[in-house]
């Protein structure tokens, strides 16, 4: 039951994941518009739950704690919900409630990019060991649901992606990562944490893309700007796929 990028555990949890969304999505839209809402905020919300309670076990992870021993091992200040890949717990409730276009669009781009982001990159603590660890649980449990809560935005029919959407996603995501840069900075200047590095604005611990994007503007933050173009390719390819696939009425506001 090792678990690592692309291998074949990898692929059947993946797969089950799919299956998950798939069967979800065929039985709720069958439901009302207000019963598919609140069905995934309720999902959204225990998401959060378990997520807490998966950074709660991870405190208490001798073995995780020996392998981030280089980063001072484990420490509250750095495991909140601000990563680009676990933010959309906390948004997706309101975007669902709220029905704000820019938060739908967030949630529904960004999210499980993050989320995949991850998920195939993982470090080497949430890799090549079994997948029945609790860590290893929490962490793929928790990414895997982001994917599928951000998804599901578009399959039950709570939104509609839009080509127009594109450039207001892509500024939604600057603006939030300026936000989280600046929580980044408070936290270091304050000495709360002085490796903070929520949506890796600071530094970029080791990731490839992120290394050649450094190589290109070696700033922090600024670096993160030739993201714009990948996340922009990657919405048109989203948007394209999902307009392939799904032939549902969506309502107008969406």
């Amino acid at each position: 039951m090792i678990m690592r990028p692309f291998n074949i555990v990898f692929l059947t949890v993946t797969l089950l994941f799919i299956l998950l969304l798939i069967i979800g999505s065929v039985v709720l839209n069958k439901k009302d518009v207000k019963t598919r809402e609140n069905v995934l905020v309720t999902i959204s919300l225990l998401t959060m739950v378990g997520f807490f309670v998966y950074k709660l076990k991870l405190s208490m992870d001798v073995e995780y704690n020996e392998l981030r021993a280089n980063m001072g091992g484990f420490n509250w200040w750095n495991e909140l919900p601000l990563h680009l890949c676990n933010i959309n717990m906390v948004l997706l409730p309101f975007a669902v409630k709220l029905k704000k276009r820019p938060l739908l669009s967030f949630c529904f781009f960004i999210g499980p990019l993050g989320a995949i982001m991850a998920l195939t990159m993982p470090g080497s603590d949430f890799s090549n060991v079994s997948i029945l660890l609790p860590r290893m649980l929490g962490f793929y449990g928790t990414h895997f649901m982001v994917v599928i809560e951000g998804l599901s935005l578009g399959t039950l029919g709570l939104y509609s992606p839009k080509y127009k959407d594109i450039p207001m996603t892509c500024v939604t995501l600057f603006l939030t990562a300026i936000v989280i840069h600046m929580i980044n900075l408070t936290m270091r200047i304050s000495g709360l944490y002085d490796r903070a590095n929520y949506f890796y604005t600071m530094e970029t611990e080791g990731n490839g893309l992120l290394d050649l994007f450094h190589s290109l503007i070696p700033f922090p933050f600024f670096y993160l700007l030739p993201s714009l173009l990948v996340v922009a390719v990657y919405t048109v390819a989203v948007i394209t796929i999902f307009n392939l696939f799904t032939k549902k009425e969506i309502p107008a506001n969406t």
